[in-house]
């Protein structure tokens, strides 16, 4: 994946209240009005965060009747999981070395 997809998702996910309206969508579907109702701002606020996610890839909108609810797009998610593992086995292998260098080090020295 391009660095600007992922520097797009990671600023999506940046934010407590999109990180929200993720989890609210992992367990369905929703529209703009129900998930602005569990914040104390506008449905246009709410919008705008959707917007972002909608951008990022995070969120699609179908189309239901006269409604227009919004989907989270797992893949995108695993998207960002992998990169988040693929960096941590990294650091981890790296910390794993660090440590067996060190361990040489004080065996030397207490020689």
């Amino acid at each position: 994946m391009a660095e600007d997809q992922l520097d797009v998702l990671f600023t999506a996910l940046s934010d407590r209240t999109r990180r929200d309206i993720v989890v609210r969508l992992s367990a369905g579907e929703a529209t703009v009005k129900e998930l602005a109702e569990r914040y104390a701002m506008s449905m246009q606020a709410v919008s705008q965060h959707i917007q972002v996610l909608e951008r990022s890839g995070l969120v699609s909108r179908g189309r239901h009747r006269q409604t227009r609810p919004c989907r989270l797009e797992p893949a995108r998610l695993a998207v960002a999981a992998s990169w988040i593992e693929e960096n941590r086995r990294m650091w981890t292998e790296r910390m794993d070395r660090l440590e067996s260098r060190l361990a040489r080090l004080q065996e030397g020295e207490s020689r």
